[in-house]
């Protein structure tokens, strides 16, 4: 009964209107002082204890660095690049769209940011190109959630210090599945565009090749550094992720120069020799390295992405404030024995976690209902032989597919934001890709060599303890 108290409280405010985190904070704090014989002194402990999370400390370099790299021209050159690999595919700027996200999925580790930054620029060349609104509309929705599959991932980071497995585990199980997810979308997009006649792009030439990817290269490496920092042992998650926000810093200011004091000068004037050029780079460099710093849109940047990592980390702190009242209570290990003594198996457990995540997921955020999930669920999957980074890929993947139902589809709203389309619209332009991440769902949830083939291959069999 007391239990049931507990997720009344909580629903009970969610459906009133309360926000998430205050929702989970206020429902932990009236439980324990009206029914635990936890002390009050605890929720300050355990709040100051997940604010003290090491792990967590990744999260705001993360989005610092998705802020930086989220400028028109960084996804610019990428979706150039896409364009130029796979554009002359029937279908191919659309899959050209689905790449693009691919590879800025990899610098972003946010779904939103990726929908963003690439659907601004995607989905406009894809009406140049006769692409219908809604086509171009529900290809961008649909591959923009790769930004939490794929690593780095914000999203993986918050079940891994929910859980406490292994950030760099994580990040390689998102490796396969991702890739996979990317091929079945752009599989699914060759045979519409096969059935629509849709026009394929020239051939393009080595020249236009090696170019697009030079220009993208500076930003693309940012997956080397954190992904290669991290399994060749230089950085820690939370290290390289500092690493990868203030390279990220370097980047858009002084690389590709589409913000600061910077923007707009060419690094090589018409007419101008490579000596001339070197020397007026140098001086520029000298001159405004310090000034880029306190530049108005340097001040922006940093204080959009404060405000998401206030945002998150308020959320993730009294998630896990309510995910300590579940362990202190054992709730967790009362709905284990219930399952079990129900005949429960891995089977049909994991159709369980994807039914409470799908529909959980169209009605809050993804970190929230990851931190209340997790908790409850993560027991279970353990004691009935679930592989735990096999558990975190699920749940990430069926957080994808809430990001693109309805009505808090976080995904839908963004595209319908840039492409001016009504939200209905958007959900049936995505609602034929959606049925494709569906049945990657299943594949994930019952192929689990797909996300722990490579972590065991890379870092060894995992020692899971009861």
């Amino acid at each position: 009964m007391e239990t049931a108290v507990l997720f009344l409280l909580l629903f009970g405010l969610l459906l009133i209107g309360a926000p998430i985190a205050i929702a989970l904070g206020l429902s932990s704090v009236l439980y324990i002082a009206l029914f635990s014989h936890d002390s009050m002194s605890s929720v300050t402990i355990q709040m100051f204890n997940a604010s003290q999370n090491f792990t967590l400390l990744a999260i705001p370099f993360f989005i610092l660095a998705s802020s930086f790299m989220s400028t028109g021209g960084v996804a610019r050159r990428i979706v150039n690049f896409a364009v130029a690999t796979v554009g002359w595919v029937r279908g191919g700027l659309a899959m050209a769209g689905v790449l693009a996200c691919m590879i800025f999925a990899a610098l972003s580790g946010s779904s939103p940011a990726t929908v963003v930054a690439i659907g601004t620029i995607a989905i406009a060349a894809m009406r140049q190109a006769g692409y219908s609104k809604e086509f171009a509309a529900g290809i961008i929705a649909n591959a923009g959630t790769l930004g939490i599959l794929i690593p780095p991932s914000i999203v993986m980071v918050v079940y891994a210090a929910a859980t406490n497995v292994s950030v760099g585990r994580m990040f390689l199980a998102g490796v396969i599945p991702g890739i996979v997810a990317g091929l079945m979308l752009m599989v699914t997009i060759y045979f519409i565009a096969r059935k629509k006649n849709l026009a394929a792009l020239p051939f393009p030439s080595m020249k236009v090749l090696w170019t697009t990817f030079a220009e993208a290269a500076f930003g693309m490496f940012l997956i080397v550094i954190i992904l290669g920092g991290i399994y060749a042992g230089v950085f820690t998650p939370t290290e390289a992720a500092a690493v990868a926000a203030v390279y990220a810093c370097l980047i858009a200011l002084f690389i590709y120069r589409d913000m600061g004091p910077l923007k707009d000068k060419k690094w090589r004037k018409p007419g101008e020799n490579l000596i001339e050029a070197v020397g007026r780079n140098i001086g520029l460099l000298v001159l405004y390295f310090f000034p880029a710093f306190f530049h108005r849109d340097t001040r922006k940047v940093l204080v959009e992405s404060g405000k998401t990592t206030i945002m998150l980390m308020f959320i993730i702190v009294n998630a896990l404030l309510f995910a300590h009242t579940l362990t202190a209570e054992r709730i967790p290990q009362i709905i284990t024995d219930w399952m079990i003594g129900a005949g429960f198996n891995w089977f049909t457990f994991l159709i369980a976690v994807n039914i409470i995540l799908l529909i959980g997921g169209q009605f809050m955020e993804p970190s929230g209902l990851l931190l209340i999930v997790a908790p409850v669920v993560f027991p279970i999957a353990i004691e009935l032989g679930v592989d735990p980074i096999h558990l975190g890929i699920i749940m990430v993947v069926n957080m994808e597919i809430g990001m693109i139902t309805p009505p808090i589809g976080l995904n839908l709203f963004v595209t319908s934001g840039i492409t001016g389309m009504s939200l209905v619209q958007v959900v049936r332009a995505a609602a034929p890709f959606v049925m494709v991440l569906l049945v990657f769902l299943v594949m994930v949830t019952y192929l689990p060599w797909l996300s722990t083939a490579l972590p065991t291959y890379m870092m060894g069999p995992e020692v899971i303890v009861k």
